[in-house]
């Protein structure tokens, strides 16, 4: 059975794509592309920023820097991956890849309706940290109460805060 927009045959699903662009220029970028009609998002937080002085103002903060949500068709984000604001699109590592090349990363509705929630409604600031474990990885906790606890990391399943620089990969 044919899939498309709303039932539509022939139309091909829009999907969330991470187009990344160089560093601070995540707004102008996201401009540019709604003036061509392609829907973006950029992972914004207000926060009050106080200056030496004394000085405070409300300000919008880039929580994840160097990156666009765009929600699109393959067909146009291949289009847009030549504009030459966009340097690439974000690719899925842990894909299973076809030749040289890995597949790109598509992010679900669910999950950019939670980013969006979080960012929005959160009371403190939002921060994204980079880990160098992936789903699937064994890993022994090497400091702390649970020091010697061994596990996997996991998509799901039971949540155990546990600072990365207390896990060590096996």
């Amino acid at each position: 059975m044919p899939t498309g927009v709303d039932g539509a045959v022939g139309v091909p699903d829009a999907k969330w794509y991470v187009a990344i662009v160089s560093p601070r220029h995540e707004k102008s970028v996201a401009d540019k592309l709604q003036k061509l009609s392609v829907e973006t998002y950029v992972a914004i937080q207000q926060e009050m920023h106080v200056w030496a002085n004394g000085r405070r103002k409300k300000v919008d903060r880039v929580v994840i820097p160097s990156m666009v949500f765009v929600k699109c068709t393959e067909q146009e984000r291949r289009r847009l991956v030549t504009l030459p604001y966009i340097l690439r699109f974000l690719v899925n590592r842990s894909g299973r890849a076809d030749g040289l090349n890995k597949p790109v990363a598509v992010i679900g509705e669910a999950e950019m309706a939670k980013l969006r929630f979080m960012l929005g409604h959160s009371d403190s600031p939002v921060e994204f940290a980079p880990t160098q474990f992936r789903i699937h990885d064994t890993v022994r906790v090497i400091r702390g109460n649970l020091a010697g606890l061994q596990g996997e990391i996991r998509a799901n399943g039971a949540l155990l805060h546990i600072p990365p620089q207390d896990v060590e990969k096996l």
